[in-house]
């Protein structure tokens, strides 16, 4: 078995958005396999559609520029990149992810782009259970689930392939215990 542990990020704007919908500007995804080996990564930045200027907000979150995703492929480009990234590897895949939020955001970009999505493997929500494993009675942040479990985050925060390769770390430290 092999597990994509995935992070994407989206654009976004502080306060209210106005009924603008996101788009994904990066994926960032880290491939182990069910011995703890690490196997191989996959990063890209997506230039969106809807709203290709991203907003300061979202600029200084995330620290992705104007002028990475200028250069930046369209999401059917890029998912079709991940898509042969995915399927590169023979065997059973299973997508994790830190949270409920990134595969309805793939989902709406495949539509929003009329692609076909169903490539991708069955996914599961490693924030939900790691506080089941930890009888939380709330979800907790990645950040704090990795200082709880003495790993230290290296890279930026709101990055997808740096948040990709830490909820890979925390994913190891549990491989055992993932519920799928």
């Amino acid at each position: 078995m092999n597990f994509i542990i995935l992070d994407l990020e989206a654009t976004c704007w502080q306060g209210n958005a106005m009924g603008r919908e996101q788009e994904i500007i990066e994926i960032g995804a880290y491939r182990v396999n069910g011995y703890g080996e690490w196997k191989d990564h996959f990063q890209a930045f997506v230039k969106p559609k809807l709203y290709p200027r991203l907003s300061s907000y979202c600029k200084d979150l995330t620290g992705i520029t104007q002028m990475q995703i200028n250069r930046a492929g369209s999401f059917e480009q890029v998912f079709q990149e991940f898509e042969d990234w995915v399927l590169s590897d023979d065997g059973a895949h299973l997508l994790c992810t830190w949270g409920d939020k990134d595969l309805p955001l793939i989902i709406e970009d495949c539509r929003r782009s009329d692609i076909d999505y169903d490539f991708l493997p069955k996914c599961i929500d490693l924030k939900s259970q790691y506080a089941a494993i930890h009888q939380l009675s709330k979800t907790t942040g990645l950040l704090k689930a990795l200082d709880y479990n003495e790993l230290e985050f290296e890279g930026d925060h709101h990055r997808a392939i740096d948040d990709a390769y830490n909820t890979a770390k925390l994913f190891l430290q549990y491989i055992d215990h993932w519920q799928y």
